[in-house]
């Protein structure tokens, strides 16, 4: 192995660091090497990957926003999208590794919204009607300090975190004598106090671990918390994986012992939501789950409401959808995906995907050239690149989708607004001066075309 070759994997492991200047010194430092010729990074492949979870809010293998964007430049990712629920942390990060490494990088909030239309249905939280997963898309910068929208993002944080406290304060109860202190136990496992279940998951996990530290008395324990034979409860302790999703349907989820059924107010209002993402130049996104929910009957209903309320594109997680062992689910979830993709191509709205990336198990890449998605691969590859293109002059020429100068030029005509952003997305990508130099210009559609076709 080279003395190049040897250095990559510490550097790798740095840029998880929480320290946010290590981590830039990695990625400059491994950028360094590629362009001295130590190792070559690939030519960019025909995929994308828009939604990534990074350490901000959950990523099963701990990768921050550095490290998601190497990952994503070293594999080749045409564009990569980073997504955290309830927060803005980490999208300068983002976007400069972006700049640093000659990838398209796109980011996304994800919160829970609560839309009164279909407040007696279920949308895609299970069991919990009238709520609805929900992104910010194409975030490119961070509210003022003084306007409204900073005090929405501050409510977002709020409503999570005094969420997961009351939860895990149930959970305790539950779980005595194996127990959390928010502070001490969960807090340190986030760079910026932002967790999530999942971190309430892994927190028990080692508890439960260091005060029962033999596998039978260990797995007694969770068989008596969990309502599971002590056989089972021994296979889950050897399959921490297996057994954190245990624990979140027992103690967390509808039916679970510390389960407590939100409400109307338990999550602001979509338009609340909508507004913000308005307010900050970013792209009110209506996310989807696999379709066989009530409220996920008919999207082309669904879809239309949101879109009159100023939602302009959907977010899939393609993988529920068909990698599925029963043939009678799978069929059926595919012929959901299809109304899906057709009512977002009926509404010209832009749809992207993604994987999450925090779940031990999911793929980091889904394959659009399976049979499966191959019908759709186009529409998400254009999603993809309609966002970059977004995130590209709304970051370096004050002009994204919704800007005043893009609404002058396109109106209500989303279909001709929507092939521009995906053709400038499209474009390869140049160094940052340039793209700085597209402010000088005159904001107009095909002038900024050409322009960086031009260069």
């Amino acid at each position: 192995m080279t003395q190049t070759a040897s250095a990559i994997p510490a550097l790798e492991e740095q840029l998880n660091s929480f320290d946010g200047k290590a981590r830039h010194d990695a990625l400059i430092q491994l950028r360094k090497l590629a362009d001295e010729g130590g190792f070559a990074l690939p030519s960019l492949k025909d995929e994308t990957n828009a939604h990534m979870h990074s350490f901000y809010s959950y990523n099963a293998l701990g990768w921050s926003p550095s490290r998601i964007a190497w990952e994503s430049r070293k594999y080749g990712l045409e564009v990569a999208g980073k997504v955290e629920f309830d927060v803005l942390d980490g999208t300068e990060e983002f976007l400069s590794a972006g700049e640093i490494l000659g990838l398209k990088t796109v980011c996304s909030l994800e919160t829970r919204v609560f839309i009164r239309e279909y407040a007696d249905k279920v949308i895609n939280s299970p069991g919990e009607p009238g709520i609805a997963y929900f992104m910010t898309a194409g975030v490119y910068r961070l509210p003022e300090a003084q306007a409204e929208a900073a005090n929405t993002a501050k409510t977002l944080y709020t409503i999570a975190r005094t969420r997961n406290e009351e939860l895990m304060e149930r959970v305790n109860a539950h779980l005595a004598p194996v127990t959390l202190d928010y502070r001490r136990d969960v807090l340190p496992l986030t760079p910026q106090e932002n967790a999530t279940e999942r971190h309430l998951l892994a927190a028990y996990d080692a508890k439960a671990r260091e005060t029962y530290p033999q596998p039978d008395e260990l797995a007694r324990y969770w068989s008596q918390k969990l309502g599971v034979e002590q056989s089972q409860a021994r296979s889950l302790v050897d399959n921490p994986v297996k057994l954190q999703e245990t624990m979140r349907a027992k103690l967390m989820k509808k039916g679970g012992v510390a389960y407590v059924q939100p409400d109307s107010g338990s999550f602001p209002s979509v338009e609340t939501v909508i507004r913000f993402a308005q307010e900050i130049g970013a792209i009110p996104c209506a996310t989807w789950l696999d379709g066989t929910n009530p409220g996920e009957d008919n999207m082309l209903e669904m879809l239309s409401l949101l879109q009159s309320k100023g939602v302009a594109m959907a977010n899939i997680i393609p993988d529920r959808n068909w990698r599925i062992a029963d043939p009678e689910e799978k069929a059926l979830k595919l012929r959901k995906l299809e109304e899906m993709v057709q009512a977002c191509r009926a509404l010209d709205m832009p749809v992207i995907a993604g994987t999450e990336m925090n779940k031990l198990g999911q793929p980091f890449v889904d394959d659009f050239a399976a049979p499966e998605l191959q019908p759709y691969a186009q529409d998400f590859m254009d999603g993809a690149h309609f966002l970059w293109g977004h995130t590209l002059l709304a970051r370096y020429a004050d002009c994204g989708s919704h800007s005043l100068p893009m609404q002058r030029a396109f109106g209500d005509r989303h279909d001709a607004k929507n092939r521009f952003f995906a053709r400038m997305g499209e474009l390869p990508l140049r160094p940052v001066e340039e793209m700085r130099r597209l402010r000088e210009l005159e904001p107009e559609p095909e002038r900024l075309y050409n322009w960086l076709r031009a260069h």
